[in-house]
């Protein structure tokens, strides 16, 4: 199976909308998924990233599956944090907690990390175990069923080969962090997805009838730049 994880467009926050820039890229997401072929499409229940599924869907003649479980604001009550100013952000958007999340004592805790007592007044653990309870329970669904103390999934009934879920950026780390196995500091603090960014992660089984799941691509923008479109990480590095 490939699974296609895929950021909704340049955003209108304001009204939980796409900008005429983050529409036009959504229909260039369509183009590249209907030469790949999709069984299913889900998506966050969210106005922006449900938008950015529709081109998809119009273009395949599939009907989205809503996942409230994959909305941003589930990131954002467990992941983000509150400055001295009083302002919130995301936690990988700080130098203090990127810092955090590379001491090597947190490192050391591996999956463990937010047991940490530098993390006890953060719902970090509250977030990490409710999400993978989510994130689980969806490739359930698909047919896998995770064994994430050994970092594997047993294929137990998968039936769909190709997959789309269309997200957002901070749902979409912990998601992938999670799905691969990888300790979210680690994949907060040195990886992120970009506006229609593509992720594609292989569901291959080996010789053991296991699966370890493997990143083919992250955030890749292709799909912009074929269509001529400025391709500015997060609108503001030109690449």
């Amino acid at each position: 199976m490939l699974l296609f994880l895929i950021r909704h467009g340049d955003p209108d926050y304001a009204h939980d909308a796409l900008t005429p820039l983050g529409q036009k890229q959504a229909e260039a997401v369509a183009k590249r998924l209907a030469v790949y072929g999709l069984d299913e499409v889900y998506t966050s229940s969210l106005g922006r990233a449900r938008l950015t599924a529709q081109p998809t869907c119009d273009l395949l003649h599939l009907e989205p599956h809503l996942c409230d479980w994959a909305i941003e604001d589930i990131a954002w009550k467990y992941t983000t944090v509150t400055l001295p100013n009083g302002h919130v952000t995301w936690s990988f958007f700080t130098d203090e907690y990127r810092r955090l999340f590379n001491l090597p004592e947190v490192l050391a805790l591996g999956r463990k990390w937010y047991e940490s007592p530098l993390f006890a007044n953060n719902k970090f653990k509250e977030g990490i175990e409710k999400v993978q309870q989510d994130v689980d329970a969806f490739m359930l669904s698909l047919g896998y069923r995770h064994e994430s103390e050994r970092g594997v999934y047993i294929p137990e009934n998968p039936g769909k080969n190709r997959v789309a879920l269309f997200s957002h950026q901070g749902f979409g780390i912990l998601f992938l962090s999670l799905l691969l196995d990888i300790p979210y500091p680690l994949f907060s603090s040195h990886f992120d997805i970009s506006h229609s960014g593509m992720s594609v992660i292989e569901f291959s089984v080996n010789g053991e009838g296991l699966v370890i799941p493997k990143c083919l691509q992250l955030s890749n923008d292709s799909h912009i730049y074929k269509e001529g479109l400025p391709t500015r990480y997060q609108n503001f590095i030109p690449i």
